[in-house]
């Protein structure tokens, strides 16, 4: 676990990139609809399981969150972090509900912007093992 935290900010990029990836894959979902009724979710025609992987996806990215703005120098770059993940929460849950009605593309911005700030965090921001975090910069 200790490993993990050391490298949340990979774990971060990587976990925004599959959900990048699984959210770009989901429209060719619906064009194929090759599964049956009992493997997908009525409502939307897709297997249940695929849509089980925004949560799982939310999920690893909250803690690479969390662990990334306790080792960042940067207060805005927890903001950013934070502001993105929140972002990317209510895309995900307004689809579920079906609310508003966003284009799709919309969608991929708060993903984009994790793998960028995860990056960017990982290069810029991070404290050395050996020096006291400076958090008021």
């Amino acid at each position: 676990m200790f490993a993990l935290t050391k490298k949340s900010d990979a774990l971060g990029a990587i976990a925004s990139t599959l959900c990048l990836i699984h959210c770009f894959v989901t429209p060719f979902i619906f064009v194929i609809q090759a599964c049956t009724e009992t493997c997908c979710s009525a409502e939307a025609g897709v297997p249940s399981w695929w849509l089980v992987l925004d949560y799982f996806f939310l999920s690893i990215s909250f803690l690479a969150i969390l662990w990334s703005t306790q080792k960042t120098s940067k207060n805005w770059m927890k903001l950013a972090l934070w502001a993105s993940w929140l972002l990317l929460v209510a895309v995900i849950v307004n689809e579920r509900i079906d609310g508003i009605r966003i284009p799709q593309t919309l969608g991929y911005l708060p993903a984009l912007l994790l793998i960028g700030l995860h990056i960017y965090n990982r290069k810029y921001c991070m404290c050395k093992e050996e020096e006291e975090c400076c958090t008021n910069q």
